[in-house]
Parts: structure tokens; sequence; C-alpha cells
């Protein structure tokens, strides 16, 4: 199965959004509806998920279910992913510059984020960062 960045974005921004009780955690299949992303099979959700836990994006205590994960909370870098891609002009940047290049890591995809956000922050605040 192909790894789908769009997808990645939109689970991490359901994932954020779920309130869960202090210090527990849900346990989540591709066919939740918590995370259930329109044009996206079970089975392409839950092996998103996975991937989502083997990048650190997201703490995933206990054993893992076979067809989801355990879900906790978004880590620190998972958060640091989101918020430099949220922003959906943003976001179709970083796409179109990964796409030009013809190849990306998870970490040069963040960076290009990073260094477009950076720019829009400098031109918005007339800040040199």
């Amino acid at each position: 199965m192909n790894r789908d960045m769009d997808l990645i974005r939109k689970l991490l921004l359901k994932l954020e959004s779920l309130d869960g009780p202090r210090g527990g955690f849900f346990i989540l299949n591709g066919d939740d509806p918590e995370v259930a992303v329109e044009g996206y099979s079970g089975d392409q959700i839950a092996y998103h998920l996975g991937l989502l836990r083997e990048t650190g994006f997201v703490e995933s205590p206990g054993s893992q279910p076979m067809d989801g994960i355990t879900f906790a909370r978004l880590s620190w870098a998972g958060h640091d992913f989101l918020d430099s891609v949220r922003d959906p002009e943003i976001w179709a940047k970083t796409k179109k510059g990964a796409l030009s290049a013809g190849g990306f890591t998870i970490g040069l995809l963040a960076d290009l984020a990073k260094g477009l956000l950076k720019k829009q922050i400098e031109e918005r605040t007339g800040l040199k960062l």
C-alpha cells in the first residue's frame, strides 16, 4: 500500500480533535467513525494509523490491535508536523514543492512546510525570522 500524505494530514487533524480521558486512550481501527475519511477504505486508514505510530507522531501505549492503534494523544513531533501543514495553502504549496522535486521523506516534507510557513510569517509581519 502506498503512503498518502493527504490522508496522514487528515488523520492528524481528526486525532487532534479527539477528547479522551486524561491518562486514558482510544483503541482505533480503520472503520471507526472518529477516523473515517471520505474516499478512503478502512484498510487504508488502518495502514496510515500504523504509519503515524511508527513515525512517532502519536503516543500509542500498550499492545496494538491488528487493524489499528491504541491512541493516547499526538506526540510533540506530531503536533509540530501538523502545525506546519495545518494551513491548506501551505499544505498545497508543500505538496507541489515535494512533487516537483520528485520525492521526499517525512523530514524533508516537514522542513519544506516550515520554510513556507516561516516565509508567510515574515511577509505578514514584516519581521525577519
